[in-house]
């Protein structure tokens, strides 16, 4: 997990560098937003990983907004995948709904780039139907009607009722993976509303000999 934006590009390039040079058979993969196409690190990264001819896989999660910033005012371009061209490395562009779609694009990329063939960024194309985070109130500017179609055509939803069609998933499984995961989760919070509160020190730790007197207040 990275919490600066794009910052994680260049270290997926060094990643699948260094895993390239040591002979192992790893592909490296980032996840990231629209937003971060915006930023140095996504050049930086996605460049270094081009000229090194490293077994990277780059996906963009295009949901079409930076918080509060359209992507009609971060680029140019037509497609966020046509940003691969200049990197000399395939771009590819999928309904990022389609569960389907994007496993085979996935796919289709680790195996070029576990055979040699490179890095791939992938376009996983959608749309952001809810706030970016907690302190985000999206009413001031997206279209609520649009939120609303496009929250009719969920991934998981959609999913299913492609499993539902074709005999795979029948009413019963799909009950008992829903109470798992419900479980699962329910379990997850559980134990972590369990845990000891963390040790004010470890914000100091590594970072500083003698703390400034002042990060000490309050």
């Amino acid at each position: 997990m990275a919490v600066p934006i794009a910052s994680h590009l260049p270290h997926c390039a060094g990643l699948a560098w260094g895993k390239k040079l040591r002979g192992e058979d790893t592909v490296a993969m980032a996840f990231f937003g629209d937003g971060a196409t915006s930023e140095g690190e996504f050049h930086e990264g996605v460049n270094f990983a081009a000229v090194m001819n490293a077994p990277a896989v780059f996906i963009c999660n295009n949901n079409q907004w930076a918080i509060s910033t359209p992507l009609s005012a971060q680029t140019r371009a037509e497609t966020l995948a046509d940003k691969a061209i200049g990197y000399g490395i395939p771009g590819v562009r999928v309904d990022g709904l389609d569960v389907l779609a994007v496993y085979d694009a996935a796919r289709e990329a680790v195996e070029r780039a576990r055979a040699g063939g490179g890095p791939t960024l992938i376009e996983a194309v959608h749309y952001r139907v809810a706030p970016h985070a907690t302190a985000d109130d999206p009413r001031a500017y997206i279209d609520q009607q649009r939120v609303e179609e496009e929250r009719a055509r969920e991934c998981v939803g959609r999913y299913e009722e492609f499993l539902r069609r074709t005999g795979v998933l029948t009413e019963e499984h799909a009950a008992q993976v829903k109470q798992e995961c419900e479980d699962l989760m329910r379990a997850g919070i559980a134990a972590a509303e369990a845990e000891t509160p963390a040790d004010p020190e470890l914000l100091f730790t590594h970072a500083y000999v003698d703390p400034p007197g002042n990060m000490r207040h309050g």
